[in-house]
């Protein structure tokens, strides 16, 4: 005979954990991880700098409540 469990309990009961959260997409989520660590250690080049200074230059000054 099967031993039947009410949904409170079915929510208590859990999967024993496993050494690798992703499963099969871990590798992809590793790659992911490390091309985004490498974009945003990279540093931002002048032009680029130079062009957002003229547009914090150009925006008007936002009113302060």
């Amino acid at each position: 005979m099967t031993k039947k469990i009410s949904a409170a309990q079915a929510t208590t009961v859990r999967r024993p954990s496993t050494a690798d959260p992703l499963g099969p997409n871990s590798e992809i989520g590793r790659k992911l991880k490390q091309y985004y660590d490498d974009l945003v250690s990279d540093e931002i080049p002048d032009r680029f700098a130079s062009l957002l200074a003229q547009l914090e230059e150009a925006r008007p000054a936002q009113k302060e409540d």
